[in-house]
């Protein structure tokens, strides 16, 4: 038999199209006898606890590459998971990660993407979430997201941009809003949907707690590396705290209405959270959001030293409420039974891990983009003081990270000031 060069050739590109393919796409999935391989991208607190969940989680995954700006980081991350390695055989045999799969430097996730990894975990700061999903998903691979995914209109738009691609390429995507793996969670609302509580009216979300972490600077460290060892106190790293931690309740409420809201009115400020060393985020908020059906969801969140903590969820409806995870109250009381042992942190990573084996891949993508767009929503209305409705959002060129981005000096923008700082704006204009 012989091929003559045309053939060859339409072959040839055939099998490099082939290659490039997720391993068994198209709904037939990854047989349990075969490893699904991870790398993670950010060795972080939330990089590492992703990767300790995710070996949890299911059997048969190994961790076979790493990747962090910062080399001391991954450093530090890998001394954890040779430490775990030593005190738990379990998790030693599914650490397969050698010095030749450990990458540093800005393109450090360009170079995880081209290892043999399946599936993914993108744990760096938030702003850089849309540009790694993209990558990813261009790569090929099955991706585990923390959130919050994004921290600006432009962002949130190219979220959508992947997860469509994903979706046609049968890749999965899960994000770390893990309430919605929780099966507590997930049998309440299901019968808050069902009319447990009748037409659901109102709503409350909290998430007040005490100060996080702060590293002080070092005098090596450039403008940019110290805002990205303090990211979280940076609205173009972080999306501030309304954004990167508020947004689980606020997800909760997205999913009792099925729906996003329509407009925000709230308030907020920097009171305790004075100092220079904390950026220039708000330390805490009040928002009013307007829903589709003319339901209202009221939304604290805030972080200063010395007040009350209180994170959760109530749900008021015509007929009883709930507080969305494992209550109802309307004409008789239901509660969920205990569930001893279940954590929804490693729940997400087994139905993950299990979609991609049967083929029906997961994708979030969307879903939690729209959440994070209504924290976005509810700081751009405390941070200029005026009601914002959802298209108004969405028209805006709201896009705050600095470009190009580089290691090296980074003025920090002023605090924002309601009456003052305008939805339209962009790094460069300084806010």
């Amino acid at each position: 038999m012989t091929i003559d060069r045309r053939d060859f050739v339409v072959s040839a590109a055939a099998a490099a199209g082939a290659l490039s393919l997720p391993r068994r796409a198209f709904g037939i999935g990854i047989p349990d006898a075969d490893p699904i391989r991870i790398g993670v991208i950010g060795c972080g607190g939330r990089g590492t606890g992703a990767v300790r969940d995710a070996l949890t989680a299911s059997e048969n995954v190994t961790l076979v590459a790493m990747g962090d700006l910062f080399p001391d980081r991954l450093a530090s991350a890998r001394a954890q998971f040779e430490k775990l390695a030593t005190e738990t055989p379990d998790f030693a045999k599914k650490m397969k990660v050698t010095t030749e799969k450990t990458f540093t430097g800005v393109d450090a996730y360009k170079q995880v993407l081209a290892t043999d990894v399946d599936l993914v975990i993108l744990a760096t700061p938030p702003a850089f979430r849309p540009l790694h999903l993209e990558a990813a998903i261009a790569a090929n691979k099955h991706v585990f997201m923390e959130k919050p995914v994004c921290v600006d209109v432009a962002g949130a738009l190219s979220v959508f941009k992947s997860s469509d691609a994903a979706a046609a390429k049968h890749l999965a995507i899960v994000s770390g809003t893990q309430r919605r793996h929780d099966p507590m969670y997930v049998e309440t609302i299901k019968r808050i949907h069902d009319g447990a509580i009748g037409d659901v009216i109102a709503a409350q979300v909290y998430w007040n707690q005490g100060s996080l972490w702060n590293f002080a600077r070092k005098p090596e460290w450039s403008d940019t590396e110290w805002q990205l060892r303090n990211w979280l106190y940076f609205t173009w790293a972080s999306g501030d705290h309304i954004v990167e931690q508020h947004v689980h309740n606020l997800d909760v409420a997205n999913w009792v209405l099925d729906a996003h809201p329509i407009k925000a009115t709230g308030l907020g400020g920097r009171q305790t959270r004075t100092g220079a060393e904390y950026g220039h985020i708000f330390d805490h908020f009040a928002i009013e959001y307007e829903y589709p059906s003319g339901a209202r969801v009221t939304s604290m969140c805030r972080q200063q030293d010395g007040t009350t903590s209180f994170v959760g969820e109530r749900v008021l409806g015509a007929k009883g409420n709930s507080n969305a995870r494992n209550r109802i109250q309307a004409e008789s009381v239901w509660t969920h039974p205990p569930m001893q042992g279940m954590n929804p942190y490693v729940e997400e990573h087994r139905d993950l891990v299990a979609s991609i084996r049967a083929g029906t891949p997961l994708n979030e993508g969307r879903r939690v983009a729209e959440s994070c767009l209504t924290a976005i929503l509810g700081r751009e209305a405390a941070y200029t003081g005026k009601d914002i409705t959802w298209d108004q959002l969405m028209a805006s060129n709201l896009d705050i990270g600095p470009k190009p981005f580089a290691l090296g000096p980074l003025a920090v923008p002023p605090v924002p000031m309601p009456g003052q700082t305008e939805l339209n704006r962009t790094f460069s204009e300084g806010w």
